[in-house]
């Protein structure tokens, strides 16, 4: 069956149907799935438009549930991916222990929408967002969030005495990306031991996310630099327990190490976010079985159409700049050989013709890839879930936006 349709008529009635739907539940019901009116193909959505392909996705959820049923860690998926507490909601129901988000406005979206437990994976340095923070924990007593100073240490615990509570705290270790987190060793012991010691605080582990050892091309590479790392991190871990800290949890690890954290001794959890989506820069990095990393399915992809072809050899989709993340390689054409990609400023995307046939014309619609999953998806407001080439509903993208 041809992907491209050109018969587009009652599209712009079903796509107002749509809009018309989202705008009467945006207040009240943004975090739960949004019934569509009336049924709707994939073609007629209006773009661009952010899809997610329901069998995919739910493929992703049961294929990295399944691979740590038998593990000694656990399943602890960062939301910052999809800020979606839809997808939130279906990754705890299908065994994970808890949910990861970026920032405390992150959190308070999965609050809203009843997800639990979830550990902030980022300091807090301010004292308006301690007082967010203070205020969040108030309502779900099982909030963690990390550390890796001792002002902040001592900040945290003021805050937490003031309003009567025991915050849980981790303690972020710097495993070599420089970014956050306390250096290893001595420093991280003394910063966990001031943790233990604080009246109003609770010391329930540590955090050690390599982030740039996600991203290494060659699944050996990747598992070689990770270990060596991990084994630093567990260095410092023993040394905690040695003067006689509780560190019952060791969190960390992503996608592109899921298959190699199940093998470090005494990690208890992994942190992956993308493998539910799963975008071209992971699928870049090569995985266990070779140079294409497949072990998840490309389940998000952008709808764009073609709107005009003012010389030959090329055609213009409204896709551009603002429908993807830039920071990555441009998106690649889903269904189409032959035709490459490139951007064409914020609203427009080319498409350029390496062979001879333009199998493309005006009116088309194509299935544009994800370079980036997690900045693209923090540009638009919903996710269109499709079965097939029917849109079953809407999933609100309700932490969109959250950066603060």
């Amino acid at each position: 069956m041809s992907i491209t349709r050109r018969d587009f008529l009652g599209s712009s009635i079903g796509s107002s149907a749509v809009l018309a739907e989202l705008t009467a539940v945006e207040t009240g019901q943004r975090h739960r799935p949004i019934p569509l009116p009336a049924e709707m193909r994939l073609w007629d959505l209006a773009t661009p438009a952010l899809v997610v392909d329901a069998d995919s996705l739910e493929s992703n959820l049961r294929k990295m549930r399944d691979f740590y049923s038998d593990k000694s860690a656990m399943l602890r998926p960062h939301a910052k991916t999809h800020k979606c507490p839809v997808i939130a909601r279906q990754q705890l129901d299908l065994g994970a222990i808890g949910i990861a988000v970026a920032k405390i406005s992150e959190a308070e979206v999965m609050v809203e929408g009843g997800i639990d437990p979830i550990l902030i994976t980022s300091p807090i340095a301010t004292r308006g967002k301690l007082a967010r923070l203070l205020a969040l924990a108030q309502q779900t007593p099982r909030l963690q969030i990390v550390t890796d100073r001792l002002q902040n240490v001592r900040d945290l615990n003021d805050g937490a005495a003031a309003v009567g509570i025991k915050l849980q705290v981790v303690v972020d270790l710097n495993a070599g990306d420089d970014r956050t987190g306390i250096m290893l060793g001595e420093p991280a012991v003394t910063l966990a031991g001031e943790v233990a010691r604080a009246e109003s605080l609770e010391l329930v582990g540590v955090q050690a996310y390599a982030g740039r050892l996600q991203h290494v091309v060659g699944w050996e590479a990747r598992r070689k630099q990770y270990v060596e790392m991990m084994e630093q991190v567990m260095e410092t871990v023993a040394a905690m327990r040695q003067v006689g800290l509780d560190i019952p949890t060791v969190t960390g690890g992503g996608t592109g190490t899921y298959d190699i954290n199940s093998e470090i001794d005494g990690m208890t959890d992994i942190q992956a976010g993308s493998y539910v989506f799963m975008d071209d820069n992971y699928r870049d990095v090569g995985g266990r079985l070779g140079p294409v990393f497949n072990d998840f399915d490309s389940s998000l992809f952008v709808l764009a159409t073609a709107i005009s072809q003012p010389v030959q050899g090329q055609i213009t989709v409204d896709a551009g700049i603002k429908a993807f993340a830039t920071d990555k390689e441009p998106p690649r054409l889903r269904d189409f050989k032959g035709v490459a990609y490139t951007f064409g400023g914020d609203e427009h995307g080319i498409l350029n013709f390496t062979e001879s046939s333009e199998p493309i014309t005006v009116g088309d619609k194509v299935r544009l890839t994800i370079p980036h999953c997690d900045p693209t998806v923090n540009l638009y407001d919903h996710l269109h879930v499709v079965r097939g080439e029917q849109v079953s509903e809407v999933w609100p993208i309700a932490g969109r936006g959250r950066s603060q």
